[in-house]
């Protein structure tokens, strides 16, 4: 019995340590022409914080300048840049679903080597000012810590409340499709069956007028 707790233990210690670090590097390699985009399904009402940096594979000089455009699952510009080879963008979200970052390169981009671009990307809690946090209501040491996991478990629980919504939602959108198919079939059934008595009723009728029956 200890043995098992002490498992569930170090998987809740692991849960939160994930959730306490949950933030994405992301590396993009973008062509000399062309766009390329990453995306997170976010809830509503999340902080959003991402840095981005442009890297030269050929250590070009200057640098190629990029163009970076962020928007909402409702095509809401969230932040839009041109010509700059770093940047930071960060927001609220206001709706839930999938939000888009894309970045493509300006203008035409000499030689062959590609354009790296790395992305630090961070939401909810992971994006939180802890250190304004500690100095606001004066925690260090052990306090500190215990006041980063009350965080992380509210985040842990605010996203089960967003997954269990969400899987609400399609459960309603997967009985609506099965009644529409239901009702399909039948009428496809009935259009059959009409068709059908149309088809016997009309060479009923030759066979009768040629006096074959």
């Amino acid at each position: 019995m200890m043995g098992a707790g002490a498992n569930v233990s170090d998987v809740l210690l692991l849960v939160l340590l994930c959730v306490l670090q949950g933030c994405q590097a992301v590396w993009l390699s973008l062509p000399a022409s062309g766009t390329k985009c990453v995306s997170e399904e976010i809830q509503n009402n999340v902080v959003v914080l991402a840095d981005y940096v442009v890297i030269s594979d050929d250590h070009a000089h200057p640098i190629p300048t990029i163009s970076a455009k962020v928007t909402s699952p409702y095509g809401n510009t969230l932040h839009n840049q041109q010509n700059v080879t770093h940047g930071q963008f960060a927001f609220t979200t206001t709706e839930g679903g999938n939000y888009l970052a894309c970045f493509w390169v300006d203008g035409q981009k000499t030689g062959n080597a590609e354009i790296s671009v790395n992305i630090d990307w961070k939401t909810g809690i992971a994006a939180k000012d802890w250190e304004s946090v500690a100095r606001k209501e004066k925690l260090e040491g052990v306090e500190f810590e215990l006041r980063k996991l009350e965080g992380a478990v509210e985040a842990i629980h605010e996203n089960l409340l967003y997954l269990k919504s969400r899987e609400a939602e399609m459960r309603t959108v997967s009985e609506k499709t099965n009644a529409r198919v239901a009702w399909f079939s039948i009428m496809s059934l009935g259009v059959c069956i009409l068709v059908s008595i149309a088809q016997i009723w009309h060479l009923k009728r030759y066979f009768q007028k040629k006096k074959l029956i």
